[in-house]
């Protein structure tokens, strides 16, 4: 039977699951808490899921959990994270939350965003002034909606009140952090262990492969050019900007791109900007016209051929496509 004493020290862990939330991002983030209550053989912390209004949610993988009322029940949390999938419908969905989150973080509430939750958080007004993290295909999305943010490229960051991380596997790497700064290291050694989680990332580990792994080649100079491409999306540079920051001519660097990516300067720095804009017209509401000078395209037609050239599909017929 738990005592008085024993309840105090529980830390009531809260989950507001959004619409198709990433079933793998709220596991990686429960389940070590759940082992610490086995490894200590008593309560420390409760697992709360949560919804606007209570009821039911579904992740995006079918699975169903039942939630309690984000209004009634969240203010009797330590901390309280955001749970969302891939789907910026969903995000848009929870407007009605904004106000009870920010209420909550003035309560001393820690508020943090799994996966693209951190998005939720922005939307809220509570990522101002903070650092953060979010998964690495919605940092576009989130960047073009509060150009005033910058999201760190890192795992997880625990920022004060504010705690974010990519989703995935990452919320192992989080939570063991956050274990070990209330249970200390070893306690939170044996919690990951106890998961095989043998290789605890550090919160600046990289969320993706690295660029040589991404494209394929190990050149040096060319990693440099690729690395910036991606960088310099809005305002692409030119060939003899990026050799000279290769360090090699523009006729060499016109040989390495031949040689090691089978495609020209030009060619592979578009793909790199399409792809760019077919997230951006999937998760953000920017108009086509503001994408295609957002991805550094001189005009919407300009934009649109180059797009239906790649994807065999213009980027209304996308949008159309994911609206229905």
């Amino acid at each position: 039977m738990t005592t008085s004493s024993d309840s105090r020290n529980v830390q009531r862990v809260g989950f507001l699951l959004v619409r198709n939330f990433a079933l793998m991002s709220y596991a990686a983030a429960t389940e070590p808490l759940r082992a610490a209550n086995l490894l200590a053989a008593r309560p420390l912390y409760q697992v709360f899921p949560l919804a606007q209004g209570g009821g039911t949610v579904t992740s995006s993988s079918g699975v169903s959990i039942d939630c309690a009322d984000l209004e009634s029940d969240g203010e009797t949390c330590h901390t309280l994270f955001v749970c969302a999938g891939g789907e910026p419908a969903d995000w848009a969905d929870t407007s009605a939350a904004h106000t009870a989150l920010r209420r909550l973080s003035r309560l001393g509430i820690r508020i943090g965003g799994i996966s693209s939750g951190a998005f939720v958080l922005a939307a809220a007004g509570l990522l101002d002034n903070n650092d953060f993290t979010i998964h690495w295909e919605h940092a576009p999305a989130l960047k073009e909606a509060f150009p005033h943010l910058n999201p760190r490229h890192a795992r997880f960051v625990l920022d004060g009140a504010i705690a974010t991380c990519g989703g995935g596997v990452a919320p192992l790497d989080m939570m063991h952090a956050m274990i070990a700064e209330r249970l200390g290291t070893d306690f939170a050694r044996r919690v990951s262990d106890w998961y095989l989680h043998a290789a605890v990332a550090e919160p600046t580990a990289p969320q993706r492969g690295s660029v040589a792994e991404r494209f394929g080649t190990n050149h040096p100079a060319l990693l440099a050019v690729l690395e910036k491409m991606e960088t310099a999306i809005e305002r692409p540079l030119g060939r003899t900007a990026m050799a000279r920051l290769a360090g090699v001519s523009p006729r060499h660097l016109d040989r390495l791109f031949k040689e090691h990516r089978g495609a020209g300067f030009l060619d592979t720095y578009r793909e790199i900007r399409l792809r760019h804009a077919r997230k951006l017209l999937q998760q953000s509401p920017l108009s086509i016209a503001e994408i295609a000078y957002a991805t550094g395209f001189s005009s919407p037609a300009h934009f649109s051929n180059a797009f239906k050239d790649l994807f065999s599909e213009t980027p209304g017929s996308l949008r159309r496509r994911r609206g229905a």
